[in-house]
């Protein structure tokens, strides 16, 4: 199981944060990477309005997971909006557990940095050695 990369989407639909993991999936230019991330945000928030009924006191989710040949993506929405997206090889058990890891990771080294401004992009280096140890432990 790999981990191929990592988005961090704003409730804005701005990438704020992408790292590549590995080399399976072919090397994206930058302005590829932030239209998908906007394309996925879109796609995200039309699933959102086509849930049948929402669950009273959860957020209305959307898009959750998609799959290619080979490879798929999983989406973590935040109660503020933010989107963790993970592109993983399939199959790839412990996503949701992997997920919510990354969000302690980004409460923790980002949202506790004084200096960090929302929805600005993520320049955080305590961030990215703690991502890149979680993900190293993963990809075996």
């Amino acid at each position: 199981m790999t981990v191929h990369a990592l988005w961090v989407i704003s409730k804005a639909g701005g990438l704020v944060f992408s790292r590549s993991y590995s080399d399976a999936l072919p090397p994206l230019p930058v302005n590829t990477i932030l239209t998908l991330a906007g394309i996925l945000h879109g796609i995200h928030a039309i699933t959102a309005k086509l849930t049948p009924s929402p669950i009273p006191g959860q957020p209305v989710g959307g898009l959750e997971s998609f799959e290619a040949e080979g490879w798929g993506g999983k989406v973590f929405l935040t109660a503020t909006g933010t989107k963790f997206v993970v592109l993983h090889s399939i199959p790839h058990p412990g996503l949701d557990d992997l997920l919510r890891r990354i969000y302690e990771i980004y409460s923790d080294a980002v949202m506790k940095n004084p200096f960090h401004t929302l929805e600005m992009p993520i320049n955080s280096s305590l961030f990215e050695t703690r991502l890149q140890t979680l993900v190293a432990s993963v990809n075996v």
